[in-house]
């Protein structure tokens, strides 16, 4: 039982960072998480935006498919996903480019960055009518020295974030400690350099939270590097906030239901919001262009989600047309249980090359409003 191994190392060894106990929850190779349950779907313990309506993944594919146009319809290209789940989105992505543009999807050199067994084995069998077309690899510098396009849905968040606590003269680090055979947070001794805090920091009240997710821009750099190296573009799609704030995100998910992040280690989902600010300074320093951030809402309606709707319930029976209407309020709605404006587009280029509609011009500074 992965508390208990946590308990003992905590007696043993000390108190872990944030950080380090999502990284356990989420990735310990025996009780981890994602190696041992299967997270998505109505059967799982959360709903992607590919899970909910094939149109996400018509759109993004229309989307791609400019994109390689602008890039100069490059004979052979790399397509890359990270952290495909299911390959639901990668089955309709292919499935519609192959309408959109055969040639798209015969240049396409598919590459799949996933390191669970278990995962490749699921999308193996989803994406089998292109077998001997995708590799799966386990990191970025796998990839081919190729033109890329790379994607990647609900990445960001499961990756770990430290979190910091205002304190009477300092932000100090939480961390993860035991009581009574119980897990708890408490303060560490650690602090975090003030350049690294948001301006919202000054004059923050106490016990105020601050996340701080270095594995995220570091991940966003790297793709970044790839991306100016190589040319091309990047496509993350994720939940959380445009600009660099306070705030404790730290969530438990199990069963679609929130629940304590010290409940269930290993069976439940832990993730946080991303902060979009940092990611997109993360990418110039990799030497991508970047672009403001918009909302998933803005994305998808900017693609033309309401008429690929309008086209889909055509001719159906009102239940048909009725799960397409909810199936665009939870894509682009605003409402409770809604993505449309708490989850995020965020595109990178190389130099020169600006991305179709609905990105516009690249940032002249650091600035993602």
């Amino acid at each position: 039982m992965l508390k208990q191994k946590l308990l003992k190392r905590i007696r043993t060894s000390g108190p872990l960072s944030v950080a380090d106990y999502m990284a356990e929850c989420l990735f310990h190779p025996e009780h981890g998480y994602y190696t041992r349950r299967q997270p998505f779907g109505a059967d799982g313990d959360f709903i992607t935006a590919p899970d909910i309506s094939q149109m996400f993944g018509e759109l993004t594919a229309l989307w791609l498919v400019e994109t390689w146009s602008a890039m100069g319809r490059p004979a052979d290209f790399c397509l890359c996903e990270i952290g495909p789940g299911r390959a639901t989105w990668m089955r309709d992505i292919l499935r519609t480019a192959h309408k959109a543009d055969p040639e798209f999807v015969a240049a396409a050199k598919i590459h799949l960055i996933e390191k669970s067994p278990r995962l490749i084995d699921v999308q193996k069998t989803a994406l089998s009518e292109h077998e001997g077309q995708i590799k799966w690899v386990s990191t970025i510098d796998d990839l081919p020295a190729l033109p890329t396009l790379l994607i990647a849905n609900e990445l960001f968040d499961a990756l770990p974030t430290r979190q910091y606590v205002k304190t009477t003269n300092k932000w100090a680090e939480r961390v993860v400690s035991e009581q009574d055979g119980e897990l708890i947070f408490t303060i560490g001794t650690g602090t975090i350099d003030a350049d690294t805090l948001p301006l919202s920091a000054d004059g923050a009240e106490e016990s105020s939270i601050f996340e701080y997710a270095p594995a995220r821009e570091a991940l966003a750099q790297e793709i970044a590097s790839h991306i100016a190296e190589h040319k091309g573009a990047a496509l993350f799609i994720d939940y959380g906030h445009v600009k660099s704030d306070l705030g404790d995100t730290l969530q438990a998910v199990r069963a679609h239901k929130q629940e304590n992040v010290f409940a269930n280690p290993g069976d439940a989902d832990l993730t946080s919001h991303v902060d979009f600010e940092t990611l997109n300074i993360a990418a110039k320093t990799g030497g991508s262009s970047i672009y403001p951030i918009i909302t998933q809402a803005e994305f998808l309606l900017g693609l033309g989600l309401i008429e690929r709707a309008g086209l889909l319930g055509t001719g159906k029976d009102q239940a048909t047309q009725q799960a397409i209407n909810d199936a665009v309020n939870r894509l682009a709605g605003n409402g409770a249980n809604q993505m449309g404006d708490l989850f995020k587009a965020m595109c990178i280029t190389s130099t020169g090359l600006v991305p179709p509609a609905p990105f516009g011009q690249p940032n002249a500074t650091n600035d993602t409003q």
